[in-house]
């Protein structure tokens, strides 16, 4: 009776190990699989982290790039501000110009009234001569050629007078020097046909960005392109400096699509001195000047192109 309890007792033993094992067996799959799953995580993880290391050195890349980028735009917003202080020296020196000139025009004004008073003064003194007009007509006829002389100098006075009251105000180059390009350009150089005239034409360098220059006139036609530059008063230094810009072709710097065209150099001032016209001569620079009661040319038979 004993034999098959125990029997019993090594079967029941025998299904609790089979199925120990089995649970194992279960246990260490669902284990590989655990693990499996967690190595397939660590390598995803590590593909990302690896991502994120690569996007992180590109945008420290890409934020060097923009670093080196504004700092440039520093620099050369550095430069620029360098300039426009250099450009306000500048202007406070022609402000201080300005009014040195307006005080040198309010004398000019003022010996004007007098002349002005000596020439009514004149006025009756010749009308006085005007009444021995039917005792000597040959005198009448002097007095009335003087008058007429007279009369014409006042008027190229006034003129002259007139024309340093527009520069002072700035308006010479428009009011007075640019209508008779065209009429200059045409009777002496036999340029027909305008192809466009450009007053205070400011342009940047197309190679150098931070250098600007105000062109006083450009008139273009097909095969020539005069330049001209005007100043209120000649001074020898504005001379020497337009020549030096003319030899240094940096005209054509800032306007290369001229070249192969003849350039006209003029400079241009309500009044030239000898001298002045004497130096812009042999640098083969036209000077114009007024003459009379418009502006014209006064080396042209001088010069040779």
């Amino acid at each position: 009776m004993a034999l098959p309890a125990i029997e019993e007792q090594v079967i029941d033993l025998r299904e609790t190990l089979n199925e120990f094992i089995r649970f194992s067996q279960h246990q260490s799959l669902e284990l590989r699989q655990a693990q499996v799953q967690t190595e397939r995580s660590l390598e995803e993880m590590s593909r990302e982290m690896k991502q994120s290391q690569l996007r992180i050195e590109q945008n420290l890349s890409r934020l060097s790039a923009e670093m080196l980028e504004f700092k440039d735009e520093m620099k050369n917003f550095k430069d620029e501000m360098l300039e426009f202080k250099n450009e306000m020296r500048e202007f406070k020196n022609e402000m201080k110009d300005f009014k040195d000139e307006m005080l040198e025009f309010k004398d000019e004004m003022k010996d004007f009234k007098d002349e002005m008073k000596g020439f009514k003064d004149e006025m009756h003194v010749f009308k006085d001569e005007m009444k021995g007009f039917k005792d000597d007509i040959k005198g009448f006829e002097q007095k009335t050629q003087l008058f007429i002389d007279e009369t014409l100098e006042d008027r190229k006075r006034m003129n002259k007078q007139w024309g340093d009251l527009a520069n002072r105000l700035g308006t010479i180059v428009e009011d007075i020097v640019a209508p008779n390009i065209e009429g200059i350009a045409q009777r002496y150089f036999g340029c027909t046909e305008l192809d466009s005239l450009v007053v205070r034409h400011r342009k940047r360098h197309p190679q150098n960005r931070t250098q600007r220059r105000e062109f006083d006139v450009i008139a273009l036609w097909e095969n020539n392109v005069l330049l001209n530059e005007t100043k209120s008063t000649a001074r020898m230094d504005y001379v020497q400096a337009f020549i030096e810009f003319l030899r240094s072709e940096a005209f054509f710097g800032y306007f290369p699509e001229y070249r192969g065209k003849t350039l006209i150099p003029v400079f241009s001032s309500l009044y030239l001195p000898d001298d002045v016209v004497d130096v812009l001569t042999q640098a083969g620079v036209y000077a114009m000047a007024m003459s009379d009661d418009s502006m014209d040319l006064l080396n042209f038979d001088r010069i040779k192109l």
